[in-house]
């Protein structure tokens, strides 16, 4: 069970800074790929429970500028003792590849705090959420998902579900690594918490243990829900001289 009282801190051989780069790859290269990350990174062996048995390198990418015709979702895992947390994705349609390109986790902090956050990311952008945004607030009696909606986040109208219906997570999970292991999935390399979580993710007696996976969470959630991405399109003026005529800014 979560103890308030304990935390895990995870070092990698990047943590280490009294080895040099070439001492670090000296160290790499002397160990079995199968047992790199295990060694290097503090990892669960591959074939021992990890949700996702992909090699962080595989997924991240260098950050970059999003282009305009990218479809734009944020995804939202609600949460007090636990983190909230929210993730921005972009969608490449023309390749079918989606990105993680921003991160918020943070605990014990109300909506106002939590929006404040994330309006940066870009106001018009769909905010997906999990059914349990469903749930009244024990102060207000408002339900989660409409607080967020009051502070000004483009919260979409009904809780996340796969496109065929219900919200299983093992069907998003399903849908994650396959993409993963396709190539259509990738994630900005400076996301540090996004992917610590992803290296932590297991299985218990085949069972996910649903803990320190807030930003996973939120991210299945966007992926699940990515039919209601949409494109930033640019803001409507009046046409110089042309009363009542709109155009293009």
């Amino acid at each position: 069970m979560p103890n308030p009282a304990r935390h895990i801190t995870r070092m990698t051989i990047d943590d280490a800074e009294h080895y040099t780069a070439e001492q670090r790859a000296a160290i790499l290269a002397s160990y079995p790929e199968h047992e790199r990350d295990a060694r290097t990174k503090g990892l669960p062996q591959f074939g021992s429970g990890l949700v996702f048995p992909v090699h962080d390198e595989a997924i991240a990418c260098a950050p970059c500028a999003i282009p305009a015709h990218w479809y734009r979702i944020v995804g939202l895992d609600f949460g007090y003792d636990h983190p909230f947390a929210a993730v921005s994705l972009a969608w490449d349609k023309d390749a079918d590849v989606i990105y993680v390109t921003a991160e918020y986790a943070e605990r014990q902090q109300t909506p106002i705090t939590h929006a404040g956050a994330i309006r940066p990311w870009g106001e018009w952008i769909p905010c997906a959420w999990p059914h349990d945004g469903l749930q009244h607030d024990k102060g207000s009696g408002e339900e989660l998902a409409a607080q967020y909606r009051r502070q000004g986040l483009n919260v979409l109208p009904e809780h996340a579900t796969h496109e065929e219906g219900g919200y299983g997570v093992e069907a998003g999970i399903s849908e994650l690594l396959d993409r993963m292991k396709t190539g259509r999935f990738k994630v900005f390399s400076t996301l540090s918490g996004w992917f610590a979580e992803k290296r932590g993710y297991h299985r218990k007696n085949g069972m996910i243990v649903k803990e320190r996976d807030d930003l996973l969470s939120a991210t299945r959630v966007a992926v699940m829900m990515r039919r209601f991405a949409e494109m930033k399109r640019p803001a409507r003026r009046h046409a110089p001289g042309q009363a009542g005529q709109w155009t293009w800014a």
